[in-house]
């Protein structure tokens, strides 16, 4: 889901917030570091020049890294050091990443320069701020990190670019041709950085690969979670079932705040629908539906309130200090273990099995749409002809197997842990490639969405009597770019129109147009 432009965003006065994230990585605001910030980072700095003058070993400044932290590096051999460590540890292969990923990496690898606690001289952050404005990318690629001391090749693909090597994108536009970082830097009129000590690790050692991926994630969940509620509620008027279940009391017996937004959702969409089954005197009425109806709250809401989690660690991770060693306010440098990944590695995974289970219960509900014996009324698969015309049956097939696709995604990366560096990072998170499952786990869960509520507004144009405000509102949307049709048509194009409402916030949109008010 887009966002738009967005004013600055300036770094180490106040924490970053997930919509920050969204506006650099997406938007292309501009970023800055803060007064205050400026000043931390020259203190910690001038520490690190005194470390580097003493004759005792200290991790980072003067010895080699990982495995090879035994080994005592000569001063001017050090410069060498930061190199090779960059060099080295850019060792991604593969596709390239999103440029969105990409921005977002950089920009908390940036926050945590301006914490002051990393010792970089300002040149280094004040840089890497130019490159980000610049709108210079570097070309990151997918495979090559372990979530082991953070994304260490992610990152040192970016740091590359700082010393004016490696290759870049200088536009958007993903068919544009990289070109050398020197070039690009030059064009730009930004120098190049020669590394100090210490700088080299302060550049790589971080989760901000997989941190970005969780808060586009997060940003782009949250929409998909109104569009699912939105597709529920449409499926039940569409399927002519009863909205009393979803009465705010006997939400409030099982109080869960998630299960309440949904519910609240699914009865503004339903307001005013004279399809929806509702006990009258002396009339018969179903008084219960199936659960893929009658649960969507339930549902729904569990992954609203697991997402609420996820924004909770990464709010804290946003305003966390990530680097080993680190130079602390008293003078001390010390090596820790904050660059592990797993907290961030456990909830993108934890949202990929939520994203799974809210795209089945989507194609659950779609599947009712297309079976005479369980759809009410409706022709068999929505057809306009049936036997001659399919009608959305193989649409349904497509979102089964998605929905299958997404299953697979939902096996947790951080469970596995392959050891590396000599077994001196024996243990590690795998967050980025939860990060990188979870991306394609959201852009399944679009494409189903919109393939529901593809049924749903067909199935509208069978019915005789009105619908809700906002579901007609919805059925209109989707007339402009998809005609009701008399016979079976090229459905591809059909299905990508239904998920760009999806991903656009059309959907969205004009169901709070019609129900003039936002939904929850």
């Amino acid at each position: 889901m887009g966002t738009s432009a967005a004013s600055t965003v300036v770094l180490g006065e106040t924490p970053l917030t997930i919509a920050d994230v969204v506006a650099v990585a997406r938007a292309d605001a501009p970023v800055e570091i803060g007064a205050s910030a400026a000043s931390r980072i020259a203190a910690s700095q001038r520490i690190i020049v005194d470390l580097a003058n003493d004759d005792r070993p200290h991790y980072g400044v003067s010895t080699g890294f990982g495995a090879l932290a035994k080994v005592q590096i000569a001063p001017p051999k050090r410069q060498q050091l930061q190199r090779s460590l960059i060099r080295s540890h850019a060792a991604g292969t593969g596709p390239e990443v999103e440029r969105e990923v990409v921005r977002a990496l950089m920009l908390l690898r940036l926050n945590t320069l301006a914490s002051g606690r990393t010792g970089v001289r300002p040149v280094v952050a004040e840089t890497y701020a130019a490159i980000l404005n610049a709108g210079i990318t570097p070309v990151v690629h997918e495979y090559g990190s372990l979530g082991c001391s953070g994304d260490l090749s992610p990152l040192a693909h970016c740091a590359l670019t700082l010393m004016g090597e490696g290759t870049v994108r200088v536009s958007p536009d993903p068919h544009a041709v990289p070109v050398p970082a020197a070039d690009a830097l030059a064009a730009a009129g930004i120098a190049p950085v020669v590394l100090a000590e210490k700088e080299g690790l302060a550049l790589i050692n971080g989760t901000d690969g997989m941190l970005g991926m969780l808060c586009l994630a997060l940003h782009d969940l949250a929409g998909l979670l109104r569009v699912a509620d939105i597709a529920a509620a449409a499926s039940v008027e569409a399927l002519t079932g009863t909205d009393a279940v979803f009465a705010a009391d006997l939400q409030a017996l099982r109080p869960h705040p998630g299960q309440a937004a949904s519910a609240a959702n699914m009865r503004s969409v339903l307001a005013g629908s004279q399809l929806i089954q509702r006990p009258r005197e002396g009339e018969f009425t179903r008084v219960q539906d199936a659960y893929s109806l009658r649960c969507a709250p339930q549902v729904h809401g569990a992954v609203r309130d697991t997402a609420g989690h996820a924004a909770s660690v990464a709010a804290i991770e946003l305003r966390s200090a990530i680097d080993n060693p680190v130079v602390l306010p008293d003078g001390r440098v010390e090596s820790n273990g904050n660059f592990h990944g797993a907290p961030v590695a456990y909830v993108l995974d934890f949202l990929a099995i939520a994203v799974a289970d809210l795209a089945s219960i989507s194609e659950r509900r779609t599947d009712r749409f297309l079976d005479v014996a369980r759809n009410h009324g409706l022709p068999p698969f929505l057809a306009a002809d049936a036997g001659l015309d399919s009608g959305l049956m193989i649409a349904q097939y497509t979102a089964a197997g998605i929905v299958s696709d997404l299953k697979r995604l939902a096996v947790p990366a951080s469970v596995d842990s392959i050891p590396s560096s000599a077994m001196q990072e024996d243990h590690v998170s795998m967050g980025w490639h939860a990060g990188r499952k979870l991306r394609r786990a959201l852009d399944g869960l679009a494409h189903v969405l919109g393939i529901e509520l593809l049924a749903s507004t067909r199935a509208l144009d069978f019915r005789d009597q009105a619908p809700a405000a906002a579901t007609a509102a919805l059925h209109r949307l989707f007339r402009t770019r998809i005609p009701a049709p008399d016979t079976d048509t090229f459905l591809s194009p059909t299905i990508a129109a239904a998920h760009e409402f999806v991903v656009s916030g059309a959907v969205v949109g004009e169901v709070e147009r019609a129900v003039g008010a936002p939904l929850a």
